[in-house]
C-alpha cells in the first residue's frame, strides 16, 4: 500500500480540480470551458402506436334487412351477437412514414449546391453528392425533380456528416455504436433545414463538437493538395470522430490505442493521463468501443482461460504442485467429467494486478493494473491479449471511486480511506460507482497527443488501409448502423 499512499495527494489534488471544473453534484454553476454547442435535433420519433389509435375507426355499413323468412331462419345468435357490443372490424393498419422529400425554392437548392463544393473542408468529397445532376435540376427551376434531387443530396451528406462516409466493413474491429441518427433523425434536418432556410447551417452543426476534429479539419485546409497521402491519412481520421457520438459529454475516460494513451477528461481538459499496454496485433488486438465504468474490482480474482489451463499445462501443474501453487496464489478445481477450473487469488502476482474498472461487455476488455510494471517504459506496447493495462491503475482506482460516489468536496476524505482500507485488505472487494463515467477506447492514427501537439501514431494493426480503401471507392448507400464483423473471443481475458 506504499504507493497508493503515496500518490493520495496527487489524487486529491486532482479531484478538487474536477470539482471546480463542475463534476460536483453540489456545484453551483461552474464556468463552462466548452466551446458553443451547435443546435442538437432532440425530437421524439412519432408515436406510431397512439397515432394507430387515434385513427377514426371504419364504420361497417348497415346491412339491409333481410326477408322474413331467412329471419326465421335464423333461430341461433351470430358470433356478433354472442359478444354483444364488441365490435369487431377487419382493415389495414396505415402508419405514417417520415418523408425525405422536401419542397426546395430554388436559392435552397442553390446554397445546397455551394455547400457541395465545399464539402472538402470537412474531410469529404464533391464527388460523392452528384453535384451535376442537382445542377440539372436547378436549371429546371421548382418543382418535383429538383424536390427529389435535392432532398437525396442533402439526405447524403446528413449521413456522412453524422454518422461517417465509412461503411462497416471498412471500420475494423470498431463496435463503439454512435446514437447520433436517432438523436438527430434524417427527416427532422430536412424540416429543419427547409424551414430556416438555412442549408449550410444545418449540416454544419453535424460537425463532431470534439476540439480535436477542429483542429484535424484546420490541419487539412493547411495541407497542401500536393501532399495527397497526408491529407488522406486526416480525411480517415476525421470520419472516425463521426463514428463516435457528436457529444462525448463533460466527463470520460479516452484511450487512444496506438498512442498507449489514457486519459481522464472534463469538459475536453486532460485532468490525468496513463501509459497503457494494449493488445498485440492480430487475434488479439483491442476492439474499439464505448462503454460505461460501473464500478471499480480491488484485489481482484483472475480465473485463467483454458487455452492456459489445459494447452499449456497450467491445470496439470497446480494439482501436482501444491507448494508451487500457494506460493503463486493459483487454487484449481476438478469437475466430475475432468474439467479443471483454475483461479489465481487476489495478491501482488496476480495478472489483473490490485484493480480493475469494472465495465461489463460482450467482449470482456476492461482497463485493469499488472505485476509487470516495468513494460510501460517500452515505447511500442501492443503486448496485452486485448485488454488495457494501465500505469498508475491504483490512482485511477481511487480516483474512479471518488468521482463516482462524491457529491461535494467533503465527501472526498471519508471516501479516500475506505477505498485505502478495502486495497490494504487484499480482499476481492466490488465498490460501485453512482455516478458512472463513460469509456471510449478508440483509433487514431492522426490526433493531438497528450502534449497538446497534432502528431501521426504507428497504424499498430493496420486499420488504417481499409478506411481508405472505402473513400477511393464509390460512395455506398444504405448502410448498415450494426458492427457484423466477428467478436474474437479473449484467449486470456485480462493478461
Amino acid at each position: 500500500m506504499r504507493s497508493l499512499k503515496a500518490g493520495t495527494a496527487g489524487i486529491a489534488l486532482a479531484a478538487f480540480a474536477l470539482v471546480s471544473n463542475g463534476v460536483s453534484a453540489q456545484s453551483s454553476g461552474p464556468e463552462n470551458l466548452l466551446p458553443p454547442e451547435p443546435a442538437k435535433v432532440e425530437r421524439a420519433m412519432p408515436d406510431y402506436t397512439q397515432m394507430q389509435a387515434q385513427q377514426p375507426r371504419p364504420v361497417a355499413p348497415t346491412p339491409a334487412s333481410k326477408p322474413e323468412a331467412a329471419q326465421s331462419k335464423a333461430a341461433q345468435p351470430s358470433v356478433a351477437d354472442s359478444f354483444g357490443d364488441v365490435e369487431m372490424v377487419s382493415g389495414e393498419v396505415v402508419q405514417e412514414i417520415p418523408s425525405l422529400v422536401g419542397e426546395w425554392s430554388l436559392a435552397e437548392a442553390q446554397a445546397l449546391a455551394k455547400f457541395i463544393d465545399g464539402i472538402g473542408a470537412e474531410g469529404l468529397m464533391p464527388k460523392d453528392y452528384g453535384r451535376e445532376a442537382l445542377a440539372g435540376a436547378i436549371a429546371q427551376g421548382p418543382g418535383p425533380a429538383l424536390n427529389a434531387v435535392a432532398s437525396e443530396r442533402f439526405v447524403w451528406l446528413v449521413e456522412d456528416m453524422r454518422d461517417g462516409r465509412t461503411p462497416m466493413d471498412g471500420r475494423k474491429q470498431w463496435f463503439a455504436m454512435d446514437p447520433d441518427a436517432d438523436r438527430m433523425p434524417t427527416h427532422i434536418l430536412l424540416e429543419r433545414a427547409l424551414e430556416t432556410g438555412d442549408i449550410a447551417g444545418t449540416l454544419t452543426a453535424l460537425d463532431p463538437v470534439h476540439p480535436d476534429y477542429a483542429l484535424l479539419k484546420a490541419e487539412l485546409a493547411k495541407t497542401p493538395a500536393s501532399n495527397s497521402a497526408k491529407r488522406k491519412l486526416i480525411m480517415a481520421n476525421m470520419d472516425r470522430w463521426r463514428w463516435l457520438p457528436q457529444d462525448l459529454g463533460k466527463k470520460y475516460l479516452m484511450t487512444n490505442v496506438p498512442e498507449y494513451q489514457l486519459r481522464l477528461t472534463v469538459n475536453d481538459k486532460i485532468i490525468k493521463n496513463y501509459r497503457t499496454i494494449v493488445g498485440k496485433p492480430g487475434r488479439t488486438a483491442t476492439p474499439q468501443l464505448a462503454e460505461m465504468v460501473e464500478g471499480v474490482i480491488f484485489n481482484p480474482t483472475w480465473t485463467v482461460p483454458q487455452s492456459i489451463v489445459k494447452g499449456e499445462g497450467l491445470g496439470a501443474r497446480v494439482l501436482g504442485n501444491p507448494a508451487w501453487a500457494r506460493r503463486n496464489g493459483y487454487t484449481a478445481t476438478r469437475a466430475d467429467n475432468g474439467f479443471v477450473t483454475v483461479v489465481q487469488q487476489p495478491g501482488p502476482t496476480n495478472s489483473l494486478g490490485l484493480m480493475k474498472l469494472d465495465m461489463p461487455n460482450r467482449h470482456a476488455i476492461f482497463l485493469h493494473d499488472t505485476p509487470s510494471r516495468n513494460l510501460f517504459a517500452q515505447d511500442a506496447r501492443a503486448l496485452s491479449h486485448g485488454c488495457i493495462r494501465v500505469q498508475g491503475a491504483r490512482e485511477l482506482a481511487m480516483t474512479m471511486a471518488i468521482l463516482g460516489n462524491m457529491e461535494s468536496k467533503d465527501d472526498i476524505p471519508g471516501i479516500q480511506q475506505e477505498v485505502q482500507d478495502i486495497a490494504a485488505s487484499g480482499e476481492y472487494t466490488s465498490y460501485p460507482i453512482t455516478n458512472q463515467w463513460p469509456v471510449y477506447i478508440t483509433y487514431f492514427t492522426m490526433a493531438r497527443d497528450v502534449d497538446g501537439k497534432m502528431a501521426t501514431f504507428d497504424d499498430i494493426y493496420d486499420r488504417d488501409g481499409a478506411v481508405l480503401a472505402s473513400f477511393d471507392a464509390p460512395r455506398k448507400a444504405n448502410r448498415s448502423r450494426v458492427q457484423d464483423e466477428e467478436i474474437i473471443p479473449l484467449e486470456a481475458p485480462g493478461a
